[in-house]
């Protein structure tokens, strides 16, 4: 079975919306957009250069895979090895309400978005890669379908904008696998599914007591 695994640029507070342009995403009034770039330096694109060619595919919500075919296949150097990645790679968008797609080697998914990425899932191959699309990924977190987390925190606290974790997601204990720090304050955390919560009560002067 193939992981899934969501990647997402985040401030202090979660916020996900427009980390790249001022036009990204303005729904509900946000006018935050850019907040990312101030960040960028030679490691973060590095790491995600790494990250991205690890992906056998890509799977993207409508506005992330318009906001991508309308800049990536512009880039036609081959040494770079994102944009060869994005362009040439399969990529599955998630959208009921476009009627068609035309970046290369792009499919709409219609009908239910859950059951057709756990049918993609259940396909041989690389990692599926969900990049931006930020109403995708909750519904691929109120129906379990992460395996995954690798999340880029920023030092910046926004106040208001569409954040990573909202109203629905199952709750689900990750544990800690890798940790990255670039030079502009940057960390990257990256986190595998574990299973189910556990529990306990802490009582001064006695053991801590965990229950399943």
């Amino acid at each position: 079975m193939r992981q899934l695994v969501v990647g997402a640029f985040t401030t202090l507070d979660g916020v996900m919306q427009a980390p790249g342009g001022p036009d990204e995403d303005r729904d509900n009034g946000f006018r935050h957009g850019g907040w990312l770039v101030p960040y960028f330096d030679e490691k973060f694109v590095q790491i995600m250069t790494e990250w991205t060619t690890r992906a056998g595919a890509f799977l993207l919500g409508r506005k992330t895979y318009e906001i991508f075919a309308g800049s990536w296949p512009k880039s036609t150097d081959p040494a770079d090895e994102i944009a060869v990645a994005l362009n040439t790679r399969p990529k599955f968008v998630a959208s009921s309400t476009l009627g068609a797609v035309g970046w290369n080697n792009s499919t709409l998914l219609k009908g239910d978005i859950a059951q057709e990425v756990a049918k993609l899932k259940a396909m041989e191959g690389g990692e599926i890669q969900v990049h931006g699309s930020s109403n995708l990924i909750q519904t691929l977190l109120r129906h379990d379908l992460v395996d995954a987390l690798r999340i880029w925190q920023f030092p910046v606290v926004l106040g208001t904008g569409k954040r990573l974790f909202g109203d629905g997601a199952i709750p689900r204990s990750f544990r800690l696998v890798e940790t990255q720090l670039n030079t502009t304050g940057a960390v990257l955390h990256v986190y595998e599914r574990t299973g189910g919560l556990k529990y306990g009560e802490v009582e001064v002067g006695q053991e801590t007591v965990v229950f399943e």
